[in-house]
């Protein structure tokens, strides 16, 4: 039973943990934030690549 209530207290390796937690949360919100990003600029690409042709091909 000493050994157990032991182990429970032992923090040692609680701010290891809390230190990954945080990372992968920030890994995650930076991940939203290029899937965001990534929309936008497929988007300006089409729109330029759509007049670029436009000017280029006027007739068709």
């Amino acid at each position: 039973m000493k050994t157990f209530i032991a182990i429970l207290k032992d923090d040692r390796g609680a701010t290891a943990v809390e230190m990954g937690l945080l990372c992968a949360l920030i890994v995650l919100a930076l991940l939203g934030a290029l899937n965001g990003f990534a929309g936008e600029a497929i988007n300006m690409w089409d729109t330029i690549a759509d007049k670029t042709r436009e000017a280029t091909n006027p007739g068709n």
